[in-house]
């Protein structure tokens, strides 16, 4: 685990090598994070990316202010398809570059788990 204790860039990315994914799944990404109580500056939307070895890439951006504080709660990164996509490594991003201080974030870890 990581702990974000007082920053002003958020920047967490991680690389997966999908030939280790079964072939003709659908997988979805998400980012396993609690906001601590005390933890602030989180007015400002992070962003959360997914880019495949093709180049693809699935965004969008998270209000962390509006979720639970002191839960283990996941955020989609997005999902891939392994009948399309099974060379190569994925990627993934959750980043802030707004510049104003932020603290009180914990990163899990990142889940790759097949969609029902």
């Amino acid at each position: 685990m990581a702990e974000l204790l007082n920053v002003c860039w958020l920047d967490v990315h991680g690389r997966f090598d999908m030939s280790k994914l079964s072939l003709g799944m659908t997988y979805e990404v998400a980012f396993v994070i609690l906001i601590r109580s005390s933890g602030y500056g989180w007015q400002i939307p992070v962003n959360f990316r997914l880019t495949l070895s093709d180049g693809t890439k699935q965004e969008h951006k998270e209000n962390l202010m509006e979720k639970p504080r002191g839960d283990w709660i996941e955020i989609k990164a997005g999902e891939l398809s392994t009948s399309k996509h099974k060379e190569g490594e994925m990627e993934v991003y959750m980043f802030e570059h707004g510049g104003h201080w932020k603290s009180g974030l914990v990163l899990k870890g990142v889940l790759i788990r097949p969609k029902n």
